[in-house]
């Protein structure tokens, strides 16, 4: 009988132990389901990546944490996080006060202006005047579809799409006349065949702090506070390490960290 007891006592121990050794639940990751070179795009196998994916695998590994992408449709991001199907927004997703009040956010990770894009062929610029009369194209459940609807009053319409690529293919089309979007993801645009085909940049539109925020940062839940820590932390240990500019480097011929105003 003691045997028996002796040998059920190392098994417990045993399994004490192995649970303190077990590995963490995964930290899952959410980002846009769509396409948004050159921040986060699937390869031809199916993989994520680009430079917001870089960025965030280098944050988790500094910090330790079993990182994995999982794909979301863009207006459902939020509500995504919220009932915990993901722990992580880092989706170009802008801070702005009005996101805040359902999610929190860690600290900037990178800041770039705010642009209007084209047809080549008519030359006006990005300012409320020079939109007067026309449809302005904008992605839905964005900072620039709030910005649009507040600065272009005048315009014949604002347009929103699920996608942002959705807006580019109707500006080639002829079906709108402007799309306003962050300036990074509108210049991968302008490089492509069909981008250099139809359109040219505008300008960039005036500041608006309050509606298009500081910076984008990684949306987390209220009540997560370490793991927003552990994110702060890791964004902090990239920008000193050099990291964040190694991975920058690949992607930009500037510092994507400062920039006036910004993204999604």
């Amino acid at each position: 009988m003691k045997t028996v007891l002796k040998t059920f006592a190392v098994a417990l121990l045993l399994g004490v132990a192995a649970m303190g050794v077990a590995k963490a639940d995964p930290v899952k990751i959410g980002v846009a389901a769509e396409p948004y070179p050159p921040f986060t795009s699937p390869d031809a196998s199916g993989k994520w990546v680009g430079w917001e994916i870089d960025f965030i695998d280098a944050v988790c590994a500094e910090e330790k944490l079993d990182c994995v992408i999982t794909p979301v449709a863009w207006d459902g991001i939020i509500p995504a996080l919220t009932t915990k199907k993901i722990d992580v927004i880092a989706s170009s997703m802008s801070i702005t006060a009005e996101r805040k009040k359902t999610i929190d956010f860690s600290d900037k990770y990178y800041n770039t202006p705010t642009a209007i894009i084209g047809p080549k062929d008519q030359k006006f610029g990005p300012a409320p005047a020079d939109l007067k009369g026309k449809v302005v194209g904008v992605q839905v459940s964005t900072v620039h579809a709030v910005y649009a609807k507040k600065h272009f009053t005048e315009a014949s319409e604002i347009k929103e799409y699920q996608t942002q690529d959705e807006a580019n293919q109707d500006l080639a089309a002829g079906r709108l006349d402007a799309v306003q979007a962050d300036s990074i993801a509108l210049g991968e645009f302008l490089k492509s065949d069909q981008g250099k085909a139809c359109c040219d940049l505008k300008g960039m539109v005036a500041p608006d702090d309050e509606v298009l925020g500081p910076g984008v940062g990684a949306g987390v839940r209220k009540e997560d506070t370490d793991l927003k820590d552990k994110i702060n932390a890791g964004i902090k240990a990239i920008r000193a390490n050099g990291k964040y500019d190694e991975i920058s480097k690949k992607y930009f011929d500037f510092d994507i960290y400062g920039g006036p105003t910004q993204s999604n």
